[in-house]
């Protein structure tokens, strides 16, 4: 949707974004384009079903079933330069891409060549002014030895360009302690970390997170709402939460941490975070997935009852919280 007249004025403002899958931003026409060229005939209504859902199991599936047309180098190159059409239409100069290395790796991919492809088509977006770093990103689900196996892929790529490494997936399977080596790996070869954390998983999700595996970033974080010593902490310690509502909504997490059968924008616990004190960075997540835009995520933020110059605290602590921007 377009923002609303009292977001104008935050349309034009130069904008980051630090919790954004790449392979989430596919939109539906670039979907039928993928999968024609694999010899699958789609249509846009066909894939936005695929992007209908009821809960964050099938938004997984789902997921997975697009990721399933990314087969070679062109077809990363090419929702590469889709993404930062988006993202430059929408006033963002500085981009935190989420690469999903754990499911290429699955695949058997070459992360070496699927990244040459991406980092070109960054790099000529860099010089209409959007700067694009990347998160090499594992699946917890598969594993450990997976895990490791996504950091050390960053290894080999060897790019000022690779900022994070982080993991996602599904935050109630592998124990948090069990990644402590591969995180330690991590920020040996000068990796910053991140952690999905406390999106359908509990507060103590969040904690371990960051205790454990020395998290400097937690990827949504709504759970902090049903601890008060855990928000204290966050706001002690100044660790950001990557709040993304529109995925909270659909993927139903908002609804589980708020012990619901169902919730709306407004009930959202990203105001009550913020004034607490704790950094929120304003995210996306998959936003083709989920139907949302940047532009649409300070809509919601508004409709939250954030005030102008809280909104205008939003935008900076994007920047803030940078990995590239920051020490």
């Amino acid at each position: 949707m377009d923002p609303g007249p009292h977001l104008q004025r935050f349309a034009s403002v130069p904008k980051a974004e630090l919790h954004l899958h790449l392979e989430g931003s596919i939109q539906p026409r670039t979907v039928v384009a993928l999968t024609a060229r694999h010899g699958v005939t789609m249509t846009e209504t066909d894939v936005r079903m695929k992007y209908a859902y009821e809960n964050f199991l099938g938004f997984l599936e789902a997921f997975k079933w697009v990721t399933s047309f990314l087969r070679e180098p062109q077809d990363y190159a090419l929702i590469t330069r889709d993404l930062g059409e988006h993202l430059l239409a929408q006033g963002v100069v500085y981009a935190e891409i989420t690469l999903s290395i754990g499911i290429m790796l699955w695949r058997k991919q070459s992360v070496e060549t699927n990244f040459e492809a991406i980092l070109g088509a960054a790099n000529a977006l860099a010089s209409r002014g959007l700067q694009m770093k990347f998160v090499f990103d594992a699946v917890r689900q598969f594993g450990t030895d997976a895990a490791m196996d996504v950091v050390e892929a960053a290894h080999l790529c060897n790019s000022e360009s690779i900022v994070a490494f982080g993991i996602g997936g599904d935050e109630l399977s592998i124990p948090t302690e069990h990644f402590r080596p591969i995180y330690y790996r991590a920020s040996e070869i000068g990796l910053r970390r991140l952690m999905h954390a406390g999106e359908t998983g509990g507060p103590a999700k969040i904690r371990e997170s960051i205790e454990l595996l020395g998290a400097e970033r937690i990827g949504h974080g709504i759970a902090a709402i049903n601890d008060p010593r855990l928000m204290d902490f966050l706001a002690e310690r100044q660790i950001p939460l990557e709040i993304c509502p529109q995925s909270n909504l659909r993927t139903g997490a908002l609804a589980l941490q708020l012990s619901r059968p169902d919730a709306c924008i407004e009930d959202h616990p990203l105001p009550q975070l913020l004034r607490h004190g704790i950094p929120i960075v304003l995210s996306t997540d998959d936003p083709a997935m989920f139907h949302t835009t940047l532009l649409d995520e300070y809509e919601n933020v508004r409709r939250m009852g954030l005030t102008d110059d809280e909104i205008s605290c939003l935008t900076q602590m994007s920047f803030t919280h940078a990995f590239a921007l920051t020490p």
